[in-house]
């Protein structure tokens, strides 16, 4: 009997959660596309570049909504039932508020699971796929916050990029080698760079190298060297995608990075934290509307309870980027600031049901 109620609490909650999704997926495109409007028609930027670039940011949108349409979903379904009394039904026959929190669990797992695909395999890519689409349409190389381009410290080495392609390959690079006294032994520059996977390598043309000895300069003109570095395209792909886009490999590796030359990785660690944690924000959700269907009322009160469902996602929404933004500010433990707003609501969950089944 419960394997039947099971299947049947998940067709209701994964038709209205599927449904919910929808809505604000185009609500969402929408909001985007007017976003896209000013640009369109500059700089050889046209009406169908800015449909394909909108269409390419929803994967990263559905990622950000499941948690959020998850509890309205679930909320609309499991409160329709009990107003038609059929969670009443469900809870004489034998089906104990336990049972059914275990159900709406197992039910839940397949919402992490969706979550954390869309978060790891498809939005990311696809996010650098929609930057890389609007960089091409407009002629455009990514933008950095220096005029002088990206900055990256590798050991003792800095290496500073004028521009990156939309390809993720590099133009006007140069780079500052230090000797263990940290003096400027050589400056190198070339004008174009140009990643080879297969080797591990960059492929650097154009380049002039002026190296400092104790009681000499010299300078040469190479037409290509071969450089070996940590700076790779996945490296650069930060500049494109933001880190909570990101693939928790990428993340891991650039916060690899960062420490082994003692950079401050905190916003990013907080980040790979949020990607670990942020899938199981489904259960919390799922868990949080379970309350809301024992203290139904039969003559209405749906719509109520749905509006309720949507401040409790916006709330949870902006309480996981609050969060995120003080932990990095304030230095707090990576983890613990992604996880809080997490356990915030789950205990908001324990209490309503606790007073719900007081009643």
């Amino acid at each position: 009997m419960s394997a039947v109620l099971t299947r049947y609490l998940a067709r209701e909650i994964f038709s209205a959660t599927a449904l919910v999704t929808l809505a604000f997926v185009g609500l969402f495109a929408f909001f985007d596309f007017v976003n896209e409007l000013d640009a369109i028609g500059n700089h050889g930027y046209e009406m169908h570049h800015g449909l394909v670039y909108v269409l390419l940011l929803m994967p990263g949108r559905i990622y950000e909504l499941i948690p959020i349409t998850t509890l309205i979903g679930s909320l609309y379904a499991l409160t329709t039932l009990a107003r038609h009394s059929e969670i009443t039904v469900m809870r004489a026959s034998g089906m104990s508020t336990a049972r059914m929190l275990r159900a709406l669990m197992s039910i839940g797992l397949v919402f992490v699971v969706t979550t954390f695909v869309f978060g790891e395999y498809v939005a990311p890519p696809a996010e650098r796929a929609a930057k890389q689409w609007r960089l091409t349409a407009t002629g455009a190389s990514v933008s950095q916050q220096l005029s002088s381009g990206l900055w990256v410290r590798d050991g003792l080495r800095f290496i500073n990029v004028r521009k990156v392609l939309p390809d993720r390959t590099m133009q006007g690079v140069r780079i500052f080698d230090f000797d263990d006294a940290r003096m400027l032994s050589s400056i190198s520059e070339a004008a174009h760079g140009e990643y080879h996977a297969s080797a591990g390598e960059w492929l650097l043309t154009g380049v002039l190298s002026t190296i400092f000895t104790a009681d000499a300069t010299t300078v040469e003109r190479l037409p290509e060297i071969r450089w070996r570095s940590d700076l790779t395209p996945e490296v650069l792909s930060v500049l494109m995608v933001a880190p909570e886009r990101m693939s928790v490999m990428t993340l891991y590796a650039y916060i690899n990075h960062l420490r082994d030359n003692r950079q401050n990785s905190d916003r990013f660690e907080i980040a790979l934290w949020k990607k670990i944690i942020y899938p199981f924000a489904s259960l919390v959700m799922i868990a949080l509307a379970l309350p809301f269907a024992f203290g139904h009322d039969r003559m209405g009160g749906v719509s109520v309870k749905v509006f309720l469902g949507v401040m409790l996602g916006v709330g949870f929404y902006l309480l996981n980027g609050l969060f995120s933004n003080l932990g990095a500010i304030n230095a707090w433990n990576p983890a613990l600031a992604a996880l809080t707003p997490s356990l915030l609501f789950l205990l908001a969950a324990a209490v309503m049901l606790f007073m719900v089944e007081r009643r």
